[in-house]
């Protein structure tokens, strides 16, 4: 019999979300609901007057541009950008399957992080399906570089992320983060990590077409060497957080979720598109496994506690 902890989850039921995009600033409603087993996380846009697009899996082939977000491109000419928060957030609290619906070109920014997403999927519960759990297993090391920059995965008997960052600020600096992944740790540590960018760079950043959505109230901001944002930051080392958020999301493009270690150092979107590329370059590099298959316990990933609210979290087998 396989076991509940290892059999697949998606949402109970369908959570929505409004505001506007951090770079096109516009404003876009957002949906995140259940999705048949197997199907992974797949994304449509509502384009108006009753079209609505063909769902399309999140995956790093399709990933169009890399600047400051991750944009896919959905076909025909329709794309939908900074989708990293969202799928960070499935991916960070153990979704398998889930349909993302949105009616704008660019994910809701909310607050910068990627909280409100966990939230809400706590909130909705998750419902567990009958196939088993599968992952991308590393089994061979790959490497991708720009300079001193780079971006690693490597066999791990686990799912590990480790991230450093280095930035020409006295507030930032250097600052590295070792993370093990379980659903409370990623909600605890991780999800309510915000966005960041520098006071000198908006001016610019503008006149090229981002940030136009860009507040203190959803991005960091960093002005030579103090915090713009009246609250401060909400974690010590949050710019490091929030690129393992963005990493975790990222890496989700793979479709599934991966069984081994992530390291990078001044990494960003673009390589961690380009690690996911170099891993499916070989079938020597990886394989898929199913959860009853891995060495660890799989249901100790189960670890969200009473005191959240969660009881619901993992509902009944369809």
């Amino acid at each position: 019999m396989i076991k509940l902890s290892t059999r697949q989850r998606t949402l109970a039921g369908e959570v929505t979300f409004s505001g506007y995009g951090v770079h096109t600033g516009a404003p876009v409603t957002l949906s995140i609901g259940p999705a048949p087993a197997d199907s992974g996380f797949l994304i449509r846009r509502d384009m108006g007057e009753g079209r609505i697009t063909q769902p399309v899996a999140v995956h790093f082939s399709r990933v169009s541009r890399t600047t400051l977000c991750t944009t896919l491109d959905l076909g025909d000419s329709v794309s939908v950008a900074t989708v990293e928060h969202v799928v960070s957030a499935l991916s960070g609290m153990g979704v398998d399957n889930a349909l993302i619906t949105l009616d704008g070109p660019e994910c809701p920014i909310l607050d910068g992080s990627a909280y409100p997403f966990s939230k809400a999927i706590i909130e909705a519960g998750l419902e567990v399906q009958p196939p088993q759990r599968k992952f991308l297993k590393v089994i061979r090391a790959v490497t991708v570089r720009n300079n001193d920059a780079f971006a690693a995965l490597e066999p791990y008997n686990g799912r590990a992320f480790d991230l450093e960052i280095d930035f020409d600020s006295r507030v930032i600096g250097r600052q590295r983060m070792i993370f093990d992944w379980t659903p409370r740790r990623y909600l605890e540590d991780v999800s309510r990590a915000r966005t960041f960018g520098f006071a000198r760079d908006a001016k610019i950043l503008r006149q090229a077409g981002y940030a136009l959505g860009s507040s203190l109230d959803n991005s960091i901001t960093v002005d030579e060497d103090r915090i713009l944002n009246p609250g401060g930051l909400r974690f010590e080392d949050e710019f490091v957080r929030h690129k393992l958020l963005d990493a975790i999301g990222d890496l989700s493009l793979g479709g599934l979720p991966i069984w081994g270690r992530f390291r990078s150092y001044k990494g960003g979107h673009a390589l961690n598109a380009h690690v996911l590329a170099g891993l499916f370059s070989s079938e020597a590099n990886y394989e898929i496994v199913n959860a009853e298959d891995l060495p660890l316990e799989i249901g100790a990933y189960d670890d969200l506690p009473e005191e959240l609210g969660v009881r619901p979290y993992l509902r009944s087998v369809r």
